[in-house]
């Protein structure tokens, strides 16, 4: 049976010879179609497109046929109608009793939102507020609500937190974006226990069938040396050290961020730069001892001296 007017794109074909085939969008005729038999899953998608681009705040406003773009991070998606300001179209203030029953609309309209959509609303704030905190761009966010809304539609909030959920979902979407942000990171952005956080991160991974690659080690480089300003020269050694710990097979099992902070700090020692490995604990979230053990097996393997 074909939907109408559906948003869905993650909407599959039921016959089992079908399952290993794509689903392909046709963005000119608003249809999704299975790559297997051709069926039609979904017609009639919603146009988000524009005639033309804008290159500034004004003109992609003037140029927008109907508004902003949709957005997954907005409890209605950015498609809500919003009651406005208490004058008509010319401007003018509206008289007293008309005014009262704007005022009334506006409680209703509140009032008659469902619970679901009050829940999406509260976890979005939420997310935009950890952004801001962590620096995460919009693509990762976007990625990060639209998980969390297959978190809600497969029923995994029962029993558990709001903010641990959206925050599991912010960090699947940083592993999937090459995002580095740890698991600390996430927690006390959020305010939340890093053991709850784990919990629900094992969760959604298991439930909705996520396969999330490791973290690349050179982006945990780029991030602590930029945050401690370390020289440039150190941070490019960095990268050559653990360029050679990857070719000697001396990364796999190890915590990217251990390693990361052991590269540094060896490249901090052959540029003479003072710095701890107790300032490096600090700032990557690792233990120094981690740190020490990482160092001493990386000088053993690359056989390197002081």
């Amino acid at each position: 049976m074909i939907k109408n007017y559906s948003n869905d794109y993650d909407v599959k074909c039921e016959l089992d010879t079908c399952k290993t085939y794509p689903a392909i969008t046709d963005s000119d005729r608003g249809e999704i179609i299975c790559g297997g038999c051709g069926l039609i899953l979904v017609q009639n998608i919603s146009d988000a497109s524009y005639e033309s681009n804008g290159y500034t705040q004004e003109s992609f406003m003037k140029l927008a046929r109907t508004g902003p773009a949709t957005s997954l991070t907005m409890y209605d998606r950015g498609l809500s109608t919003v009651i406005g300001a208490n004058k008509d179209s010319t401007g003018k203030p509206l008289p007293s009793k008309t005014k009262y029953e704007f005022n009334r609309l506006r409680t209703w309209d509140q009032r008659s939102k469902s619970r679901k959509t009050a829940s999406f609303s509260k976890a979005f704030t939420l997310l935009h507020g950890m952004k801001t905190k962590l620096g995460i761009p919009n693509n990762t966010v976007e990625n990060a609500a639209y998980i969390y809304r297959k978190v809600v539609d497969a029923k995994l909030t029962r029993g558990r937190t709001m903010a641990s959920l959206i925050s599991a979902s912010l960090y699947a979407a940083c592993r999937e974006n090459n995002i580095p942000r740890t698991l600390d990171d996430i927690a006390n952005a959020a305010n939340i226990e890093r053991r709850i956080l784990s919990r629900d991160l094992r969760t959604i991974i298991k439930k909705l069938g996520l396969n999330l690659n490791q973290y690349d080690t050179a982006s945990f480089i780029s991030k602590i040396s930029n945050n401690m300003n370390l020289k440039e020269k150190t941070k490019r050694d960095a990268f050559e050290i653990l360029r050679k710990c990857e070719k000697e097979q001396i990364t796999a099992g190890k915590h990217p961020v251990a390693q990361a902070a052991a590269s540094l700090y060896i490249s901090c020692i052959i540029n003479g730069e003072k710095i701890s490995q107790k300032k490096f604990s600090v700032e990557s979230g690792i233990s120094d001892v981690t740190i020490r053990n990482r160092t001493v097996l990386i000088k053993k393997t690359l056989k390197l001296v002081e």
